[in-house]
Parts: C-alpha cells; structure tokens; sequence
C-alpha cells in the first residue's frame, strides 16, 4: 500500500477540520510534481497530515484516500483563491482527491523531531528547501513514523 504525506496550513484546514468533517476534498495543489503524486494515489492508501507554516509544524494526524484523483474544481471557480485563469472545464490541468478522517497525533510529531530520526534521513520532508505539500512516503518511513507515536 501506497502512503503519502500531504501538508496543510492548519489555519485554512487541519486534522481537527477534517475529524469534524469526516470526510473532505484535498484540492488547490498548484505544483506539477505535487499534483502528479495526487494522481499516483488510489483509494485506501494512507497519509501523513502534515501542519506546515504554523507555530509547532509537524505530523498532525493520519488519513486515507477514499477517492482517487479527478479534476480540481477549485481551479475553474472564479470565486476560489485556488482559482487558475488557465484551466477550463475540458482542460484542466489541476487535480483533487477525497480524503477521510482516521486518527489524531497527539503531540504533533514536530519536524525538528523527524528530523533527528535517523531511519527519516531520506524523506525529502526533513530536507532543506523541500517545500512540496505532497509526497510519497516509503514503507520503512511510515513505519518509523508510527513507532515516534
């Protein structure tokens, strides 16, 4: 199985929001390389729910995908701030997934604290520069990250 780990600012959407909601759609990606990893997702795969740009940034909680990628709405939405002049309802070039609730981290597994794993040393999370607000996750990785818990 597949697992992810996809960060969001918890101000615009957090683990919090998504355990309210249950269920909720993960879209305004707006970065190719990320948007190519929305779209190498299946349903049941798992994910990482990562809290970035916020005072204590870290892995927050865990989700799964419950629907595979299709195309962002947002992107075509006038309205929306993820909105991309470019894209057009048979031309969109911006992917979603549905996403599901499954557990909260409590305390946030910080970054400083991925960073001192030694078994997270190749996750391209605890990297300089590494600004993705999606990427893969391999096996051994997530494993290591559910023995921090």
């Amino acid at each position: 199985m597949p697992y992810w780990l996809m960060k969001s600012e918890p101000d615009d959407f957090s683990i919090r929001d998504l355990e309210q909601l249950g269920l909720a759609r993960w879209d305004g990606v707006r970065n190719y390389q990320a948007r190519n990893y929305l779209r190498a997702m299946n349903e049941g795969d798992r994910f990482f729910f990562y809290h970035s740009s916020c005072a204590t940034p870290g892995i927050a909680g865990i989700g799964s995908i419950v629907r595979a990628a299709y195309p962002d709405p947002t992107a075509v939405d006038p309205e929306s701030p993820y909105f991309a002049a470019k894209a057009t309802e048979t031309n969109n070039p911006w992917s979603a997934v549905d996403v599901s609730f499954l557990e909260i981290i409590q305390p946030v597994l910080t970054l400083s604290r991925l960073k001192a794993e030694p078994a997270l040393a190749q996750m391209p999370l605890v990297h300089k520069g590494s600004r993705l607000s999606v990427m893969p996750v391999s096996e051994a990785q997530w494993q290591a990250i559910l023995a921090m818990r």
